[in-house]
């Protein structure tokens, strides 16, 4: 029997794209899936659109109480899952037909891996691509858990990806305590350290998700504060993890941390005018 993947997906507000999204997992050519959705008590039409699923027997609706931000509604559908895997997708992103199969393959291909992830697109509200194969930071196949960790601490970034560009193993989530949300913005991020200080890491050289970028990003003060919290979380690796996170490592990632703050900026400004002039833009996809 192939091992079974719990595709698991917090939403909140996200009634405009939710059912995309679960589309997108339900066409994935891997077949072994349950499916959990939990709503965080949403203001919008999001329970609804979920009902519209509830007669598949992969499915499982749950409904979250308000509050806890992000972390209650990820460790609501996480800890219900009971699959080998766990694949946690947003409530507005997407995944490719054969994510899951390929992440699935390279795990098991990998046993002490515990965690995988693949390139992504970027894409608007509209759903069109501005950015194609973002991440990775140039890892392919099977890297240790720590060498993967000091890689993204020095890109000053997030080279894993959001949620639904990973797949991991459910047991190591459960070991180190469900998802980390000491840094928020960082609560993917820090979650995937925390799991590979277990185990090694496979990187899988294909775009196989999309990641929403909304106007809610486009802050200047949020790009800030992710950047401040990214020079946060480099200090806490370093200080716990001194044999994984160097202080020169630090410095390195703390400068990028701030270039790449600056570097989003520039990309959130690019996304408002493309957004604000759609007709322009789509002029100059075609040509």
């Amino acid at each position: 029997m192939p091992p079974l993947v719990s595709i698991v997906v917090p939403a909140y507000n996200n009634a405009d794209y939710l059912a995309e999204t679960l589309d997108s997992v339900f066409a994935q050519t891997y077949r072994s899936l349950e499916v959990i959705v939990a709503d965080h008590s949403s203001t919008d039409q999001t329970w609804q659109v979920m009902e519209r699923y509830a007669d598949d027997p992969r499915v499982t609706l749950l409904r979250t109480e308000a509050g806890g931000g992000a972390l209650r509604n990820w460790n609501r559908v996480s800890l219900a899952a009971t699959g080998t895997y766990l694949k946690l997708v947003c409530g507005d992103d997407l995944i490719a037909p054969e994510s899951v199969e390929r992440q699935v393959d390279a795990l098991e291909s990998h046993p002490g891996a515990v965690l995988a992830a693949s390139t992504r697109d970027l894409i608007d509200a509209s759903g069109r691509r501005f950015v194609r194969g973002r991440g990775l930071a140039g890892l392919r196949g099977r890297v240790g858990g720590a060498e993967a960790i000091r890689r993204s601490v020095r890109r000053g970034t997030n080279i894993f990806g959001e949620p639904g560009c990973v797949l991991m193993r459910r047991e190591t989530l459960e070991r180190v305590g469900w998802w980390d949300s000491r840094f928020p913005y960082l609560i993917d991020q820090a979650t995937y350290s925390r799991v590979l200080l277990d185990g090694d890491f496979v990187a899988v050289d294909a775009s196989l998700a999309a990641f929403r970028v909304s106007s809610s990003q486009w802050s200047v003060r949020l790009v800030r504060e992710q950047a401040q919290q990214t020079i946060d979380y480099n200090a806490w690796l370093a200080d716990e993890h001194s044999d994984v996170i160097s202080r020169n490592d630090q410095r390195i990632g703390d400068v990028r941390a701030r270039m790449m703050a600056r570097t989003r900026q520039l990309a959130y400004a690019y996304l408002g005018r493309r957004m604000s002039n759609p007709s322009a833009d789509a002029r100059a996809d075609a040509s």
